[in-house]
């Protein structure tokens, strides 16, 4: 099976190596981002994006399963789950068994499923769809993505206004004059409170005395090294440099009721790292992050089962720890799948599948149309709600923008916000 990742999207991808590159790319650790907080930071009632990219093309009729349809299980008899196997959400809909924390949410109005989320005329390549989803433009390759558009409109051209946890920046984050920060998971780091402490004093000051300066260009320098001690001292102790996307072994989180990253794996990595971001101040309004491994071809029940779990647990325990903060989830992928099973017990390339919106300020319920299983296309699933509405509807009520400036003119939104 062919594992489609983050990583494998963005080295074949030239909008990360061109526009983002052009634009100015930032690279930050940590600490750096953390420090931000106390030198510029975020208005209280500033509502904030985080946008979770699920690599692969996630099976949207075994996420949000259509369990009392008979034309459901007589297309994937072998994969279908049975009504007492979901999590009921009404409608002769449930979620997949592994996100009972997804269906806390549902059951406190804090999730709204959006269905039958595509593009016009869809396109069943990896790259071609997630390339579509990051950009925004069905219509042809640009060499901008939607965010990086946002971060264009603003007049400051700050990169820390829109982040990306892990080592290299995906192209929906590469504007025209602007990009944003790559934040690397891993190395070393300096502990609280010198974090905030070393970044306030080595932030640079119009007007003081000389030596003060030359203090604080050392403090600054002081970072630079630990820094860059923590990747070297890594490398030499394993003989290889580690994947700066994966987070360090024994890694944890703060266990504010979300529990340890490192016990949940790489996305929950990402989220304690936008968590402590948050609570910190930073001025940051978008993050993105990711989890990959959804290109199911073959034994999917067991391994998205597993993967959803993840989402799951990660998510569910981040917004606990970012209660009160006006934090929104979009969960998204670049397709979902064809409704009929194939003969290896997975799915192929599909279509629309339903965006997963979570938090406190979110609209719960369903919204959009369930596409109907008894008039498919070569397998394919209709699309009910064009994918754009979702974004437009994220710019507008989360991100304070004019989502026709930035989409081409679209300016559609939806009521889960």
């Amino acid at each position: 099976m062919d594992t489609w990742t983050r990583r494998k999207f963005l080295t074949t991808s030239g909008v990360t190596a061109g526009a983002a590159l052009a634009a100015g790319a930032t690279a930050y650790t940590v600490d750096r981002l953390l420090a931000s907080g106390a030198a510029e930071p975020r208005a209280r009632d500033a509502k904030i994006l985080v946008l979770v990219t699920l690599y692969g093309g996630n099976d949207g009729l075994n996420t949000v399963v259509p369990a009392s349809d008979p034309a459901y299980h007589d297309l994937r008899p072998d994969l279908a789950y049975g009504e007492d196997e979901v999590l009921p959400l009404g409608e002769g809909l449930g979620l997949n068994p592994g996100m009972k924390g997804f269906k806390g949410l549902w059951d406190e109005g804090q999730l709204a499923v959006v269905r039958g989320v595509s593009y016009p005329r869809p396109d069943h390549s990896h790259f071609r769809s997630m390339s579509i989803w990051q950009t925004a433009s069905p219509s042809g390759p640009v060499p901008t993505g939607w965010l990086g558009r946002w971060l264009d409109t603003a007049e400051d051209h700050d990169p820390l206004r829109a982040v990306s946890v892990g080592a290299t920046l995906p192209p929906l984050l590469a504007g025209e004059r602007t990009a944003g920060a790559a934040v690397q998971l891993g190395g070393a780091r300096l502990t609280a409170p010198w974090q905030r402490v070393c970044g306030e004093l080595a932030r640079a000051q119009d007007g003081v005395h000389p030596l003060q300066a030359r203090a604080a260009a050392s403090l600054g320098d002081l970072r630079t090294v630990v820094d860059r001690f923590g990747n070297e001292e890594r490398e030499e102790a394993t003989g290889a440099p580690q994947d700066p996307d994966e987070p360090r072994d024994g890694a944890e989180g703060e266990d504010d009721g979300g529990g340890s990253a490192g016990s949940q794996g790489q996305l929950a990595a990402q989220l304690a790292v936008v968590s402590e971001a948050i609570r910190a101040g930073v001025p940051t309004r978008a993050y993105s992050v990711s989890l990959g491994g959804f290109d199911t071809h073959a034994a999917e029940k067991t391994t998205q089962t597993r993967l959803l779990g993840q989402l799951d647990e990660a998510v569910t325990g981040f917004l606990r720890q970012v209660r009160g903060e006006n934090v929104v989830v979009a969960v998204y992928s670049e397709f979902g799948r064809r409704a009929r099973a194939n003969a290896n017990q997975g799915t192929d390339h599909g279509t629309s599948g339903p965006v997963l919106v979570l938090g406190e300020p979110v609209r719960g319920g369903f919204h959009g149309d369930q596409p109907g299983l008894d008039h498919l296309r070569d397998d394919d699933l209709a699309t009910t709600t064009d994918f754009r509405d979702v974004y437009a509807t994220l710019l507008e009520r989360v991100l304070d923008a004019d989502p026709g400036r930035i989409l081409d003119g679209h300016d559609r939104t939806l009521a889960f916000l």
